[in-house]
């Protein structure tokens, strides 16, 4: 992906109101109060942000966790996919660039993916990112 595709994604990103609510949380404190569990597997490093944009499961896979990873992916994609439409871009490349932004949002204790693929705690240091990000 371009610096150019990059920029244009992170702003469509950065102005896009319908993001906030496909993040689940990193961006919309109101859709965690919604779904306790999500927030509650969120602060118990149950769950954790991908680098492609979508959460992933950090512990061992129950059904009431794959329940919520699916509801929120799927919210995400479907987010995605119109945002990616009007920026543009792949689906692929607005879904990094969420990725990106929802990872350097994360708090400390909470899991993020690294760019190795393994699953970081936040610490009081940025996070590891994908050289692709912005």
């Amino acid at each position: 992906m371009g610096d150019f595709m990059i920029k244009r994604v992170t702003k469509a990103i950065l102005t896009g109101a319908a993001i906030a609510t496909a993040l689940g949380g990193v961006a919309a404190p109101a859709y965690a109060q919604r779904d306790p569990a999500y927030a509650a597997a969120r602060a118990a490093g149950e769950v954790g942000e991908k680098m492609d944009g979508y959460l992933g499961i950090v512990v061992a896979e129950t059904p009431e966790l794959r329940r919520i990873v699916n509801d929120i992916n799927i919210k995400r994609r479907a987010v995605y996919s119109e945002k990616a439409q009007e920026s543009n871009a792949t689906l692929e490349e607005y879904a990094l660039t969420a990725g990106c932004i929802a990872i350097a949002k994360t708090v400390p204790g909470e899991k993020y993916q690294a760019p190795d693929g393994s699953w970081q705690t936040r610490t009081d240091a940025a996070p590891m990112r994908d050289s692709r990000c912005p």
